[in-house]
């Protein structure tokens, strides 16, 4: 047990009775499971090898230094966890300690509609922050799938994306500053309004860090008016001609709002249609309604230039009204024996073709199917889905099944030289590769560790730390 009954003593008596102390032993197994389809299976196997020794649920984010400040004292590993929506074991102690849960903290945003920025509190979630946007004709242009399931926190903290990302980009050009506060208890401000040259920009050494480096309390976040929006899917004759269309527009510096390409197998699900026998690329633009016309035109003329077939908006539009629906891959995981997994990577443009093919190849043995779509297109490449869907003999085979998928997906992306997460960020799913996948930059996260965080007590065994 890592919380000694001293440590115990100090967090009673400095958080008082507006924090709650829960050592119960279901408090305990609710903390050690997320959404990682791996703890999903765990939990159906009633077990729970991820446990903390007690919960500790804030009331507010000011209580986020004392609680740091006395873990720190005592060498009391402390992982933070939201709303409990990762889908790679970022909420989960390997190590003991305290889940500090800031979950119930209240809500709270100012807009700020000269600037166009939202400030928010870093545990609102993410889908009713966009609700009150809308009301008031905004939109954060961020939109994960898991948008109503997720906290605006952890957007900072796993470097996440959205489906709109195209036209909008990741987290870390969304987001303007925020604030953290470090394992020893300061609180630190990171902004720039709306760029600063003064030294590095600090605000990108917390995003991504999973909790690692510090806790992330507030954020300031971009927003845009909401506008004219033309959808429209096309039929294409294989997978290369759309990432032919894909990397073409984007040397054209355009930006869609949506772009996604599904491989045969996954359109028929993305159709809704089971005989459904080619690629499809579903396309969005958005803007002022004579630029959203316009970028339609060129990216139709791309798409018809490559053998392609307009289907119209209708499958597109259908999609929007059911993008956040995980129903599948939980009603699959609730079954015995069933598994679902998702595991997004990102490769340049000369790998991603090899990539798609030898991942294909390696994970049909362990699914009855293999997936996999395209999106979030940069320059230089594109990231790329693979969603594997199938059935074992028993909620134990399909664990392991699982584990073997992850080991086989990363090891064929090691080989390929790709990029092991584009958004979902390492967790436990990807931690033991960190280190090969960061190379010689893992010793630079492993000095900022040390100095921002001595005792070692964030969120331990992530990012290979």
């Amino acid at each position: 047990m890592s919380l000694s009954n001293e440590a115990y003593e100090a967090l009673r008596v400095s958080l008082g009775a507006s924090a709650i102390v829960d050592e119960s032993a279901e408090a305990l197994a609710a903390s050690s499971h997320d959404t990682w389809p791996v703890a999903t299976k765990l939990a159906l196997l009633d077990e729970h090898p991820y446990q903390a020794d007690a919960v500790v649920r804030l009331a507010s984010f000011d209580q986020v230094p004392e609680v740091l400040r006395i873990a720190t004292q005592f060498s009391v590993p402390v992982t933070v966890r939201a709303l409990g929506s990762s889908v790679t074991g970022q909420p989960l102690p390997v190590r003991g300690g305290i889940v500090l849960d800031v979950s119930a903290i209240p809500a709270q945003f100012e807009v700020n509609e000269r600037n166009m920025t939202v400030t928010v509190t870093a545990s609102m979630n993410g889908g009713e922050l966009e609700d009150a946007l809308v009301e008031r004709g905004l939109t954060l242009g961020h939109s994960p799938q898991s948008l109503y399931r997720s906290a605006v926190g952890g957007w900072i903290a796993t470097l996440a994306t959205g489906q709109f990302s195209s036209m909008y980009g990741g987290i870390e050009d969304l987001a303007t500053g925020y604030t953290v506060v470090l394992a020893t208890g300061e609180v630190v401000e990171l902004k720039a309004s709306p760029r600063a040259a003064m030294g590095p920009d600090l605000r990108q050494l917390f995003i991504g860090s999973e909790g690692t480096l510090g806790v992330i309390t507030s954020v300031t976040l971009k927003v845009f008016p909401l506008q004219y929006t033309r959808l429209t899917a096309f039929a294409l004759p294989s997978v290369e001609a759309g990432l032919e269309i894909m990397r073409e527009q984007a040397l054209l510096s355009l930006h869609p709002m949506l772009l996604r390409l599904y491989d045969t197998d996954e359109a028929r699900h993305a159709m809704v249609d089971r005989e459904f026998a080619s690629p499809v690329l579903f396309v969005g633009t958005r803007g002022p309604q004579e630029l959203a016309d316009v970028e339609m035109s060129l990216l139709t003329d791309m798409a018809l230039k490559r053998g392609a077939t307009d289907l119209g908006p209708t499958s597109v539009q259908a999609w929007m009204d059911r993008r956040y629906d995980f129903s599948t891959v939980e009603n699959l995981l609730a079954s015995e024996g069933g598994y679902a997994e998702t595991i997004e990577v990102a490769h340049n443009w000369d790998g991603i073709q090899g990539l798609y093919h030898d991942l294909k190849r390696a994970l049909a043995p362990l699914s009855d199917e293999v997936l996999s779509h395209f999106s979030h297109v940069y320059t230089q490449g594109t990231s790329m889905y693979m969603i594997l869907l199938g059935r074992a003999g028993s909620n134990r085979e399909a664990l392991e099944r699982l584990r073997t998928i992850w080991s086989t997906t990363m090891q064929v992306c090691l080989d390929n030289g790709a990029e092991l997460s584009h958004h979902h960020g390492g967790g436990l799913a990807r931690s033991p590769y960190s280190r090969r996948s960061l190379g010689s930059a893992h010793l630079v996260l492993e000095k900022v560790k040390a100095a921002l965080d001595p005792a070692g007590i964030l969120n331990p065994g992530k990012l290979g730390l």
